[in-house]
């Protein structure tokens, strides 16, 4: 009497699709061993996919008929496609088995592989379930890649999304609040570049923000917050973005810049490693520069005699250590020239009304020049195009140019629509100008007052290069143009006391245009520290 072990697989949308059942699998198995006089060994269940044979009742199954040669003669099942739906993979299988004395057989489809003309038919019953797998396969991805030039979004949602079903059973994502605010504020901060990325997931988390850190480094490369879809590479046709039907979280324009950072072309100002949470006496650790090697300065506790001494001091050999008592000190000393003289505040509200009136007449200029340098690439394109087809370029090179130019073009189109949206927008100045005003004459007082992290916001927004410090006076590349403007105002017109209005014009060409960028800007950066500290202090 032959020895067998029946085999039944099933997977899940074979179940729900075609209503395969390991219940009616095992009654017909055990039917034919009992008229075929086959005595059964064992019954293995399997629910998993046959494209493989990493299927783990199986593997279990081959490390048996391997430790106990000759205890089972067959291995029975339905039919073939119930064996292996990977015709190569099935013809190694079946080789292995029969090396350790063991034949497989569908008994609804028996072949006796003694006949050279069974192994074409076996061929046909393997092939034929690899040839339906591979065809559902090719249909689902033809039918997902054909829903995304449809502007739909394929998968699960992002953070700050959420999957939905309208009353038509189709499939959508919707914003998820207050998820999408944590996820847009992230966006934010990092393209202000006052802190790290990594500083900024914390702050999210502590928001409220629900996700892993590895989520939240996919998710700030996502083109999809800013309401696109990728259609990825495939055959003749080239990676491209088409617009989605969810609605956007962040302008294409604060995406972009988001990008510049990650890639390095923006430097983050904050330092890789820096912790948001500083102790309480070394509120500058991350904004010092080392004078000696350039460096990040730390800042660390040593115990003296009566207590604990603080220090900021450079992670590398070149000895650089400053007491970090006196040089919180210099740093308030520093931060009290930005604060407004007595009388100077109204020329500063005056100079600044005055540039922002000067910054519409730019307006045009500039977003001329925005469609001038879309227009170049879209020439660069066509010239491209003209050099390929007269054997000039070969294919690759003008695939690259290509590419470059529609990147160029993408980047130029965001940022002018952002600037026309930007540009056309109603602002209170006055009211915004006296908000900054007010907060950057108690500017010293806000910054003692404030808690650790607080005082690093202040930093940041004040100082967004490094503070470079030595004993013998210190300076920073770059500062705040709303502080700048006010340090200027107290240097140059701090000994006047009448004739304010005459002065107006000569103070505001001292601060540099902002070239690309428009000069009504200043409203939106450079206040937007001043006039937000004192709300949240």
């Amino acid at each position: 009497m032959k020895i067998a072990d029946l085999y039944i697989r099933v997977s899940t949308d074979e179940q729900a699709d075609k209503g395969y059942s390991q219940r009616g699998q095992e009654d017909v198995l055990l039917k034919y061993c009992n008229i075929s006089n086959i005595k059964v060994r064992n019954v293995i269940f399997e629910d998993h996919s046959a494209k493989t044979f990493e299927r783990p009742e199986w593997k279990n199954l081959l490390v048996e008929l391997k430790k106990h040669k000759g205890k089972t003669d067959l291995v029975l099942f339905t039919k073939w496609d119930r064996f292996s739906r990977n015709a190569s993979d099935a013809y190694q299988m079946i080789s292995a088995l029969r090396k350790i004395g063991v034949e497989p057989q569908a008994i609804e489809q028996p072949l006796d592989m003694n006949i050279p003309e069974n192994k074409m038919m076996l061929a046909v019953y393997l092939t034929t379930p690899e040839i339906e797998n591979d065809r559902r396969a090719l249909n689902v991805k033809h039918g997902m890649r054909q829903a995304r030039k449809e502007g739909r979004w394929m998968g699960v949602a992002p953070p700050g999304y959420a999957n939905k079903v309208d009353e038509n059973g189709r499939k959508y994502v919707a914003i998820s609040e207050p998820q999408a605010s944590h996820i847009r504020w992230a966006f934010e901060q990092i393209a202000e570049g006052i802190y790290s990325t990594s500083e900024v997931y914390k702050m999210a988390k502590g928001r409220g923000l629900s996700c892993s850190v590895n989520s939240f480094w996919t998710a700030i490369r996502n083109v999809g917050y800013c309401g696109k879809v990728v259609i990825s590479a495939y055959k003749n046709e080239e990676t491209y973005l088409v617009k989605g039907l969810h609605e956007a979280i962040i302008s294409e324009s604060l995406f972009y810049n988001v990008q510049d950072v990650l890639t390095g072309r923006k430097k983050e100002i904050a330092p890789n490693g820096v912790t948001l949470v500083s102790q309480d006496k070394l509120p500058l650790r991350g904004f010092l520069n080392c004078t000696k090697c350039l460096r990040v300065l730390t800042g660390s506790a040593s115990k003296g005699r009566n207590g604990y001494y603080h220090y900021y001091h450079c992670s590398s050999t070149c000895g650089i250590r400053y007491n970090a008592k006196t040089v919180n000190m210099d740093f308030i000393y520093e931060l009290r020239k930005y604060v407004p003289k007595p009388g100077m505040a109204e020329v500063f509200k005056e100079v600044v009304c005055d540039l922002y009136k000067d910054g519409k007449q730019f307006e045009l200029g500039e977003k001329k020049l925005f469609i001038s340098q879309i227009t170049d690439s879209n020439n660069r394109i066509t010239k491209a195009r003209e050099l390929l087809l007269n054997d000039g370029i070969d294919q690759s090179e003008y695939k690259l140019i290509k590419s470059e130019a529609e990147e160029k073009i993408v980047r130029l189109e965001a940022k002018l629509n952002d600037f026309v949206a930007n540009g056309t927008a109603s602002v209170d100045i006055e009211g915004l100008v006296y908000k900054a005003v007010e907060n950057l004459k108690k500017l010293d007082l806000l910054y003692l007052n404030a808690n650790i992290e607080e005082q690093r916001f202040i930093i940041g927004s004040m100082f967004p290069e490094k503070w470079t410090y030595s004993n013998t006076g210190h300076r920073t590349g770059k500062v705040n143009l709303a502080a700048l403007l006010i340090y200027q105002i107290n240097s140059k017109l701090g000994h006047k006391k009448t004739r304010i209005r005459t002065k107006m014009r000569s103070v505001s060409g001292f601060v540099l245009r902002a070239g690309i960028e428009p000069a009504l800007r200043l409203r939106e950066q450079d206040f937007k520290s001043c006039v937000s500290t004192s709300s949240t202090i």
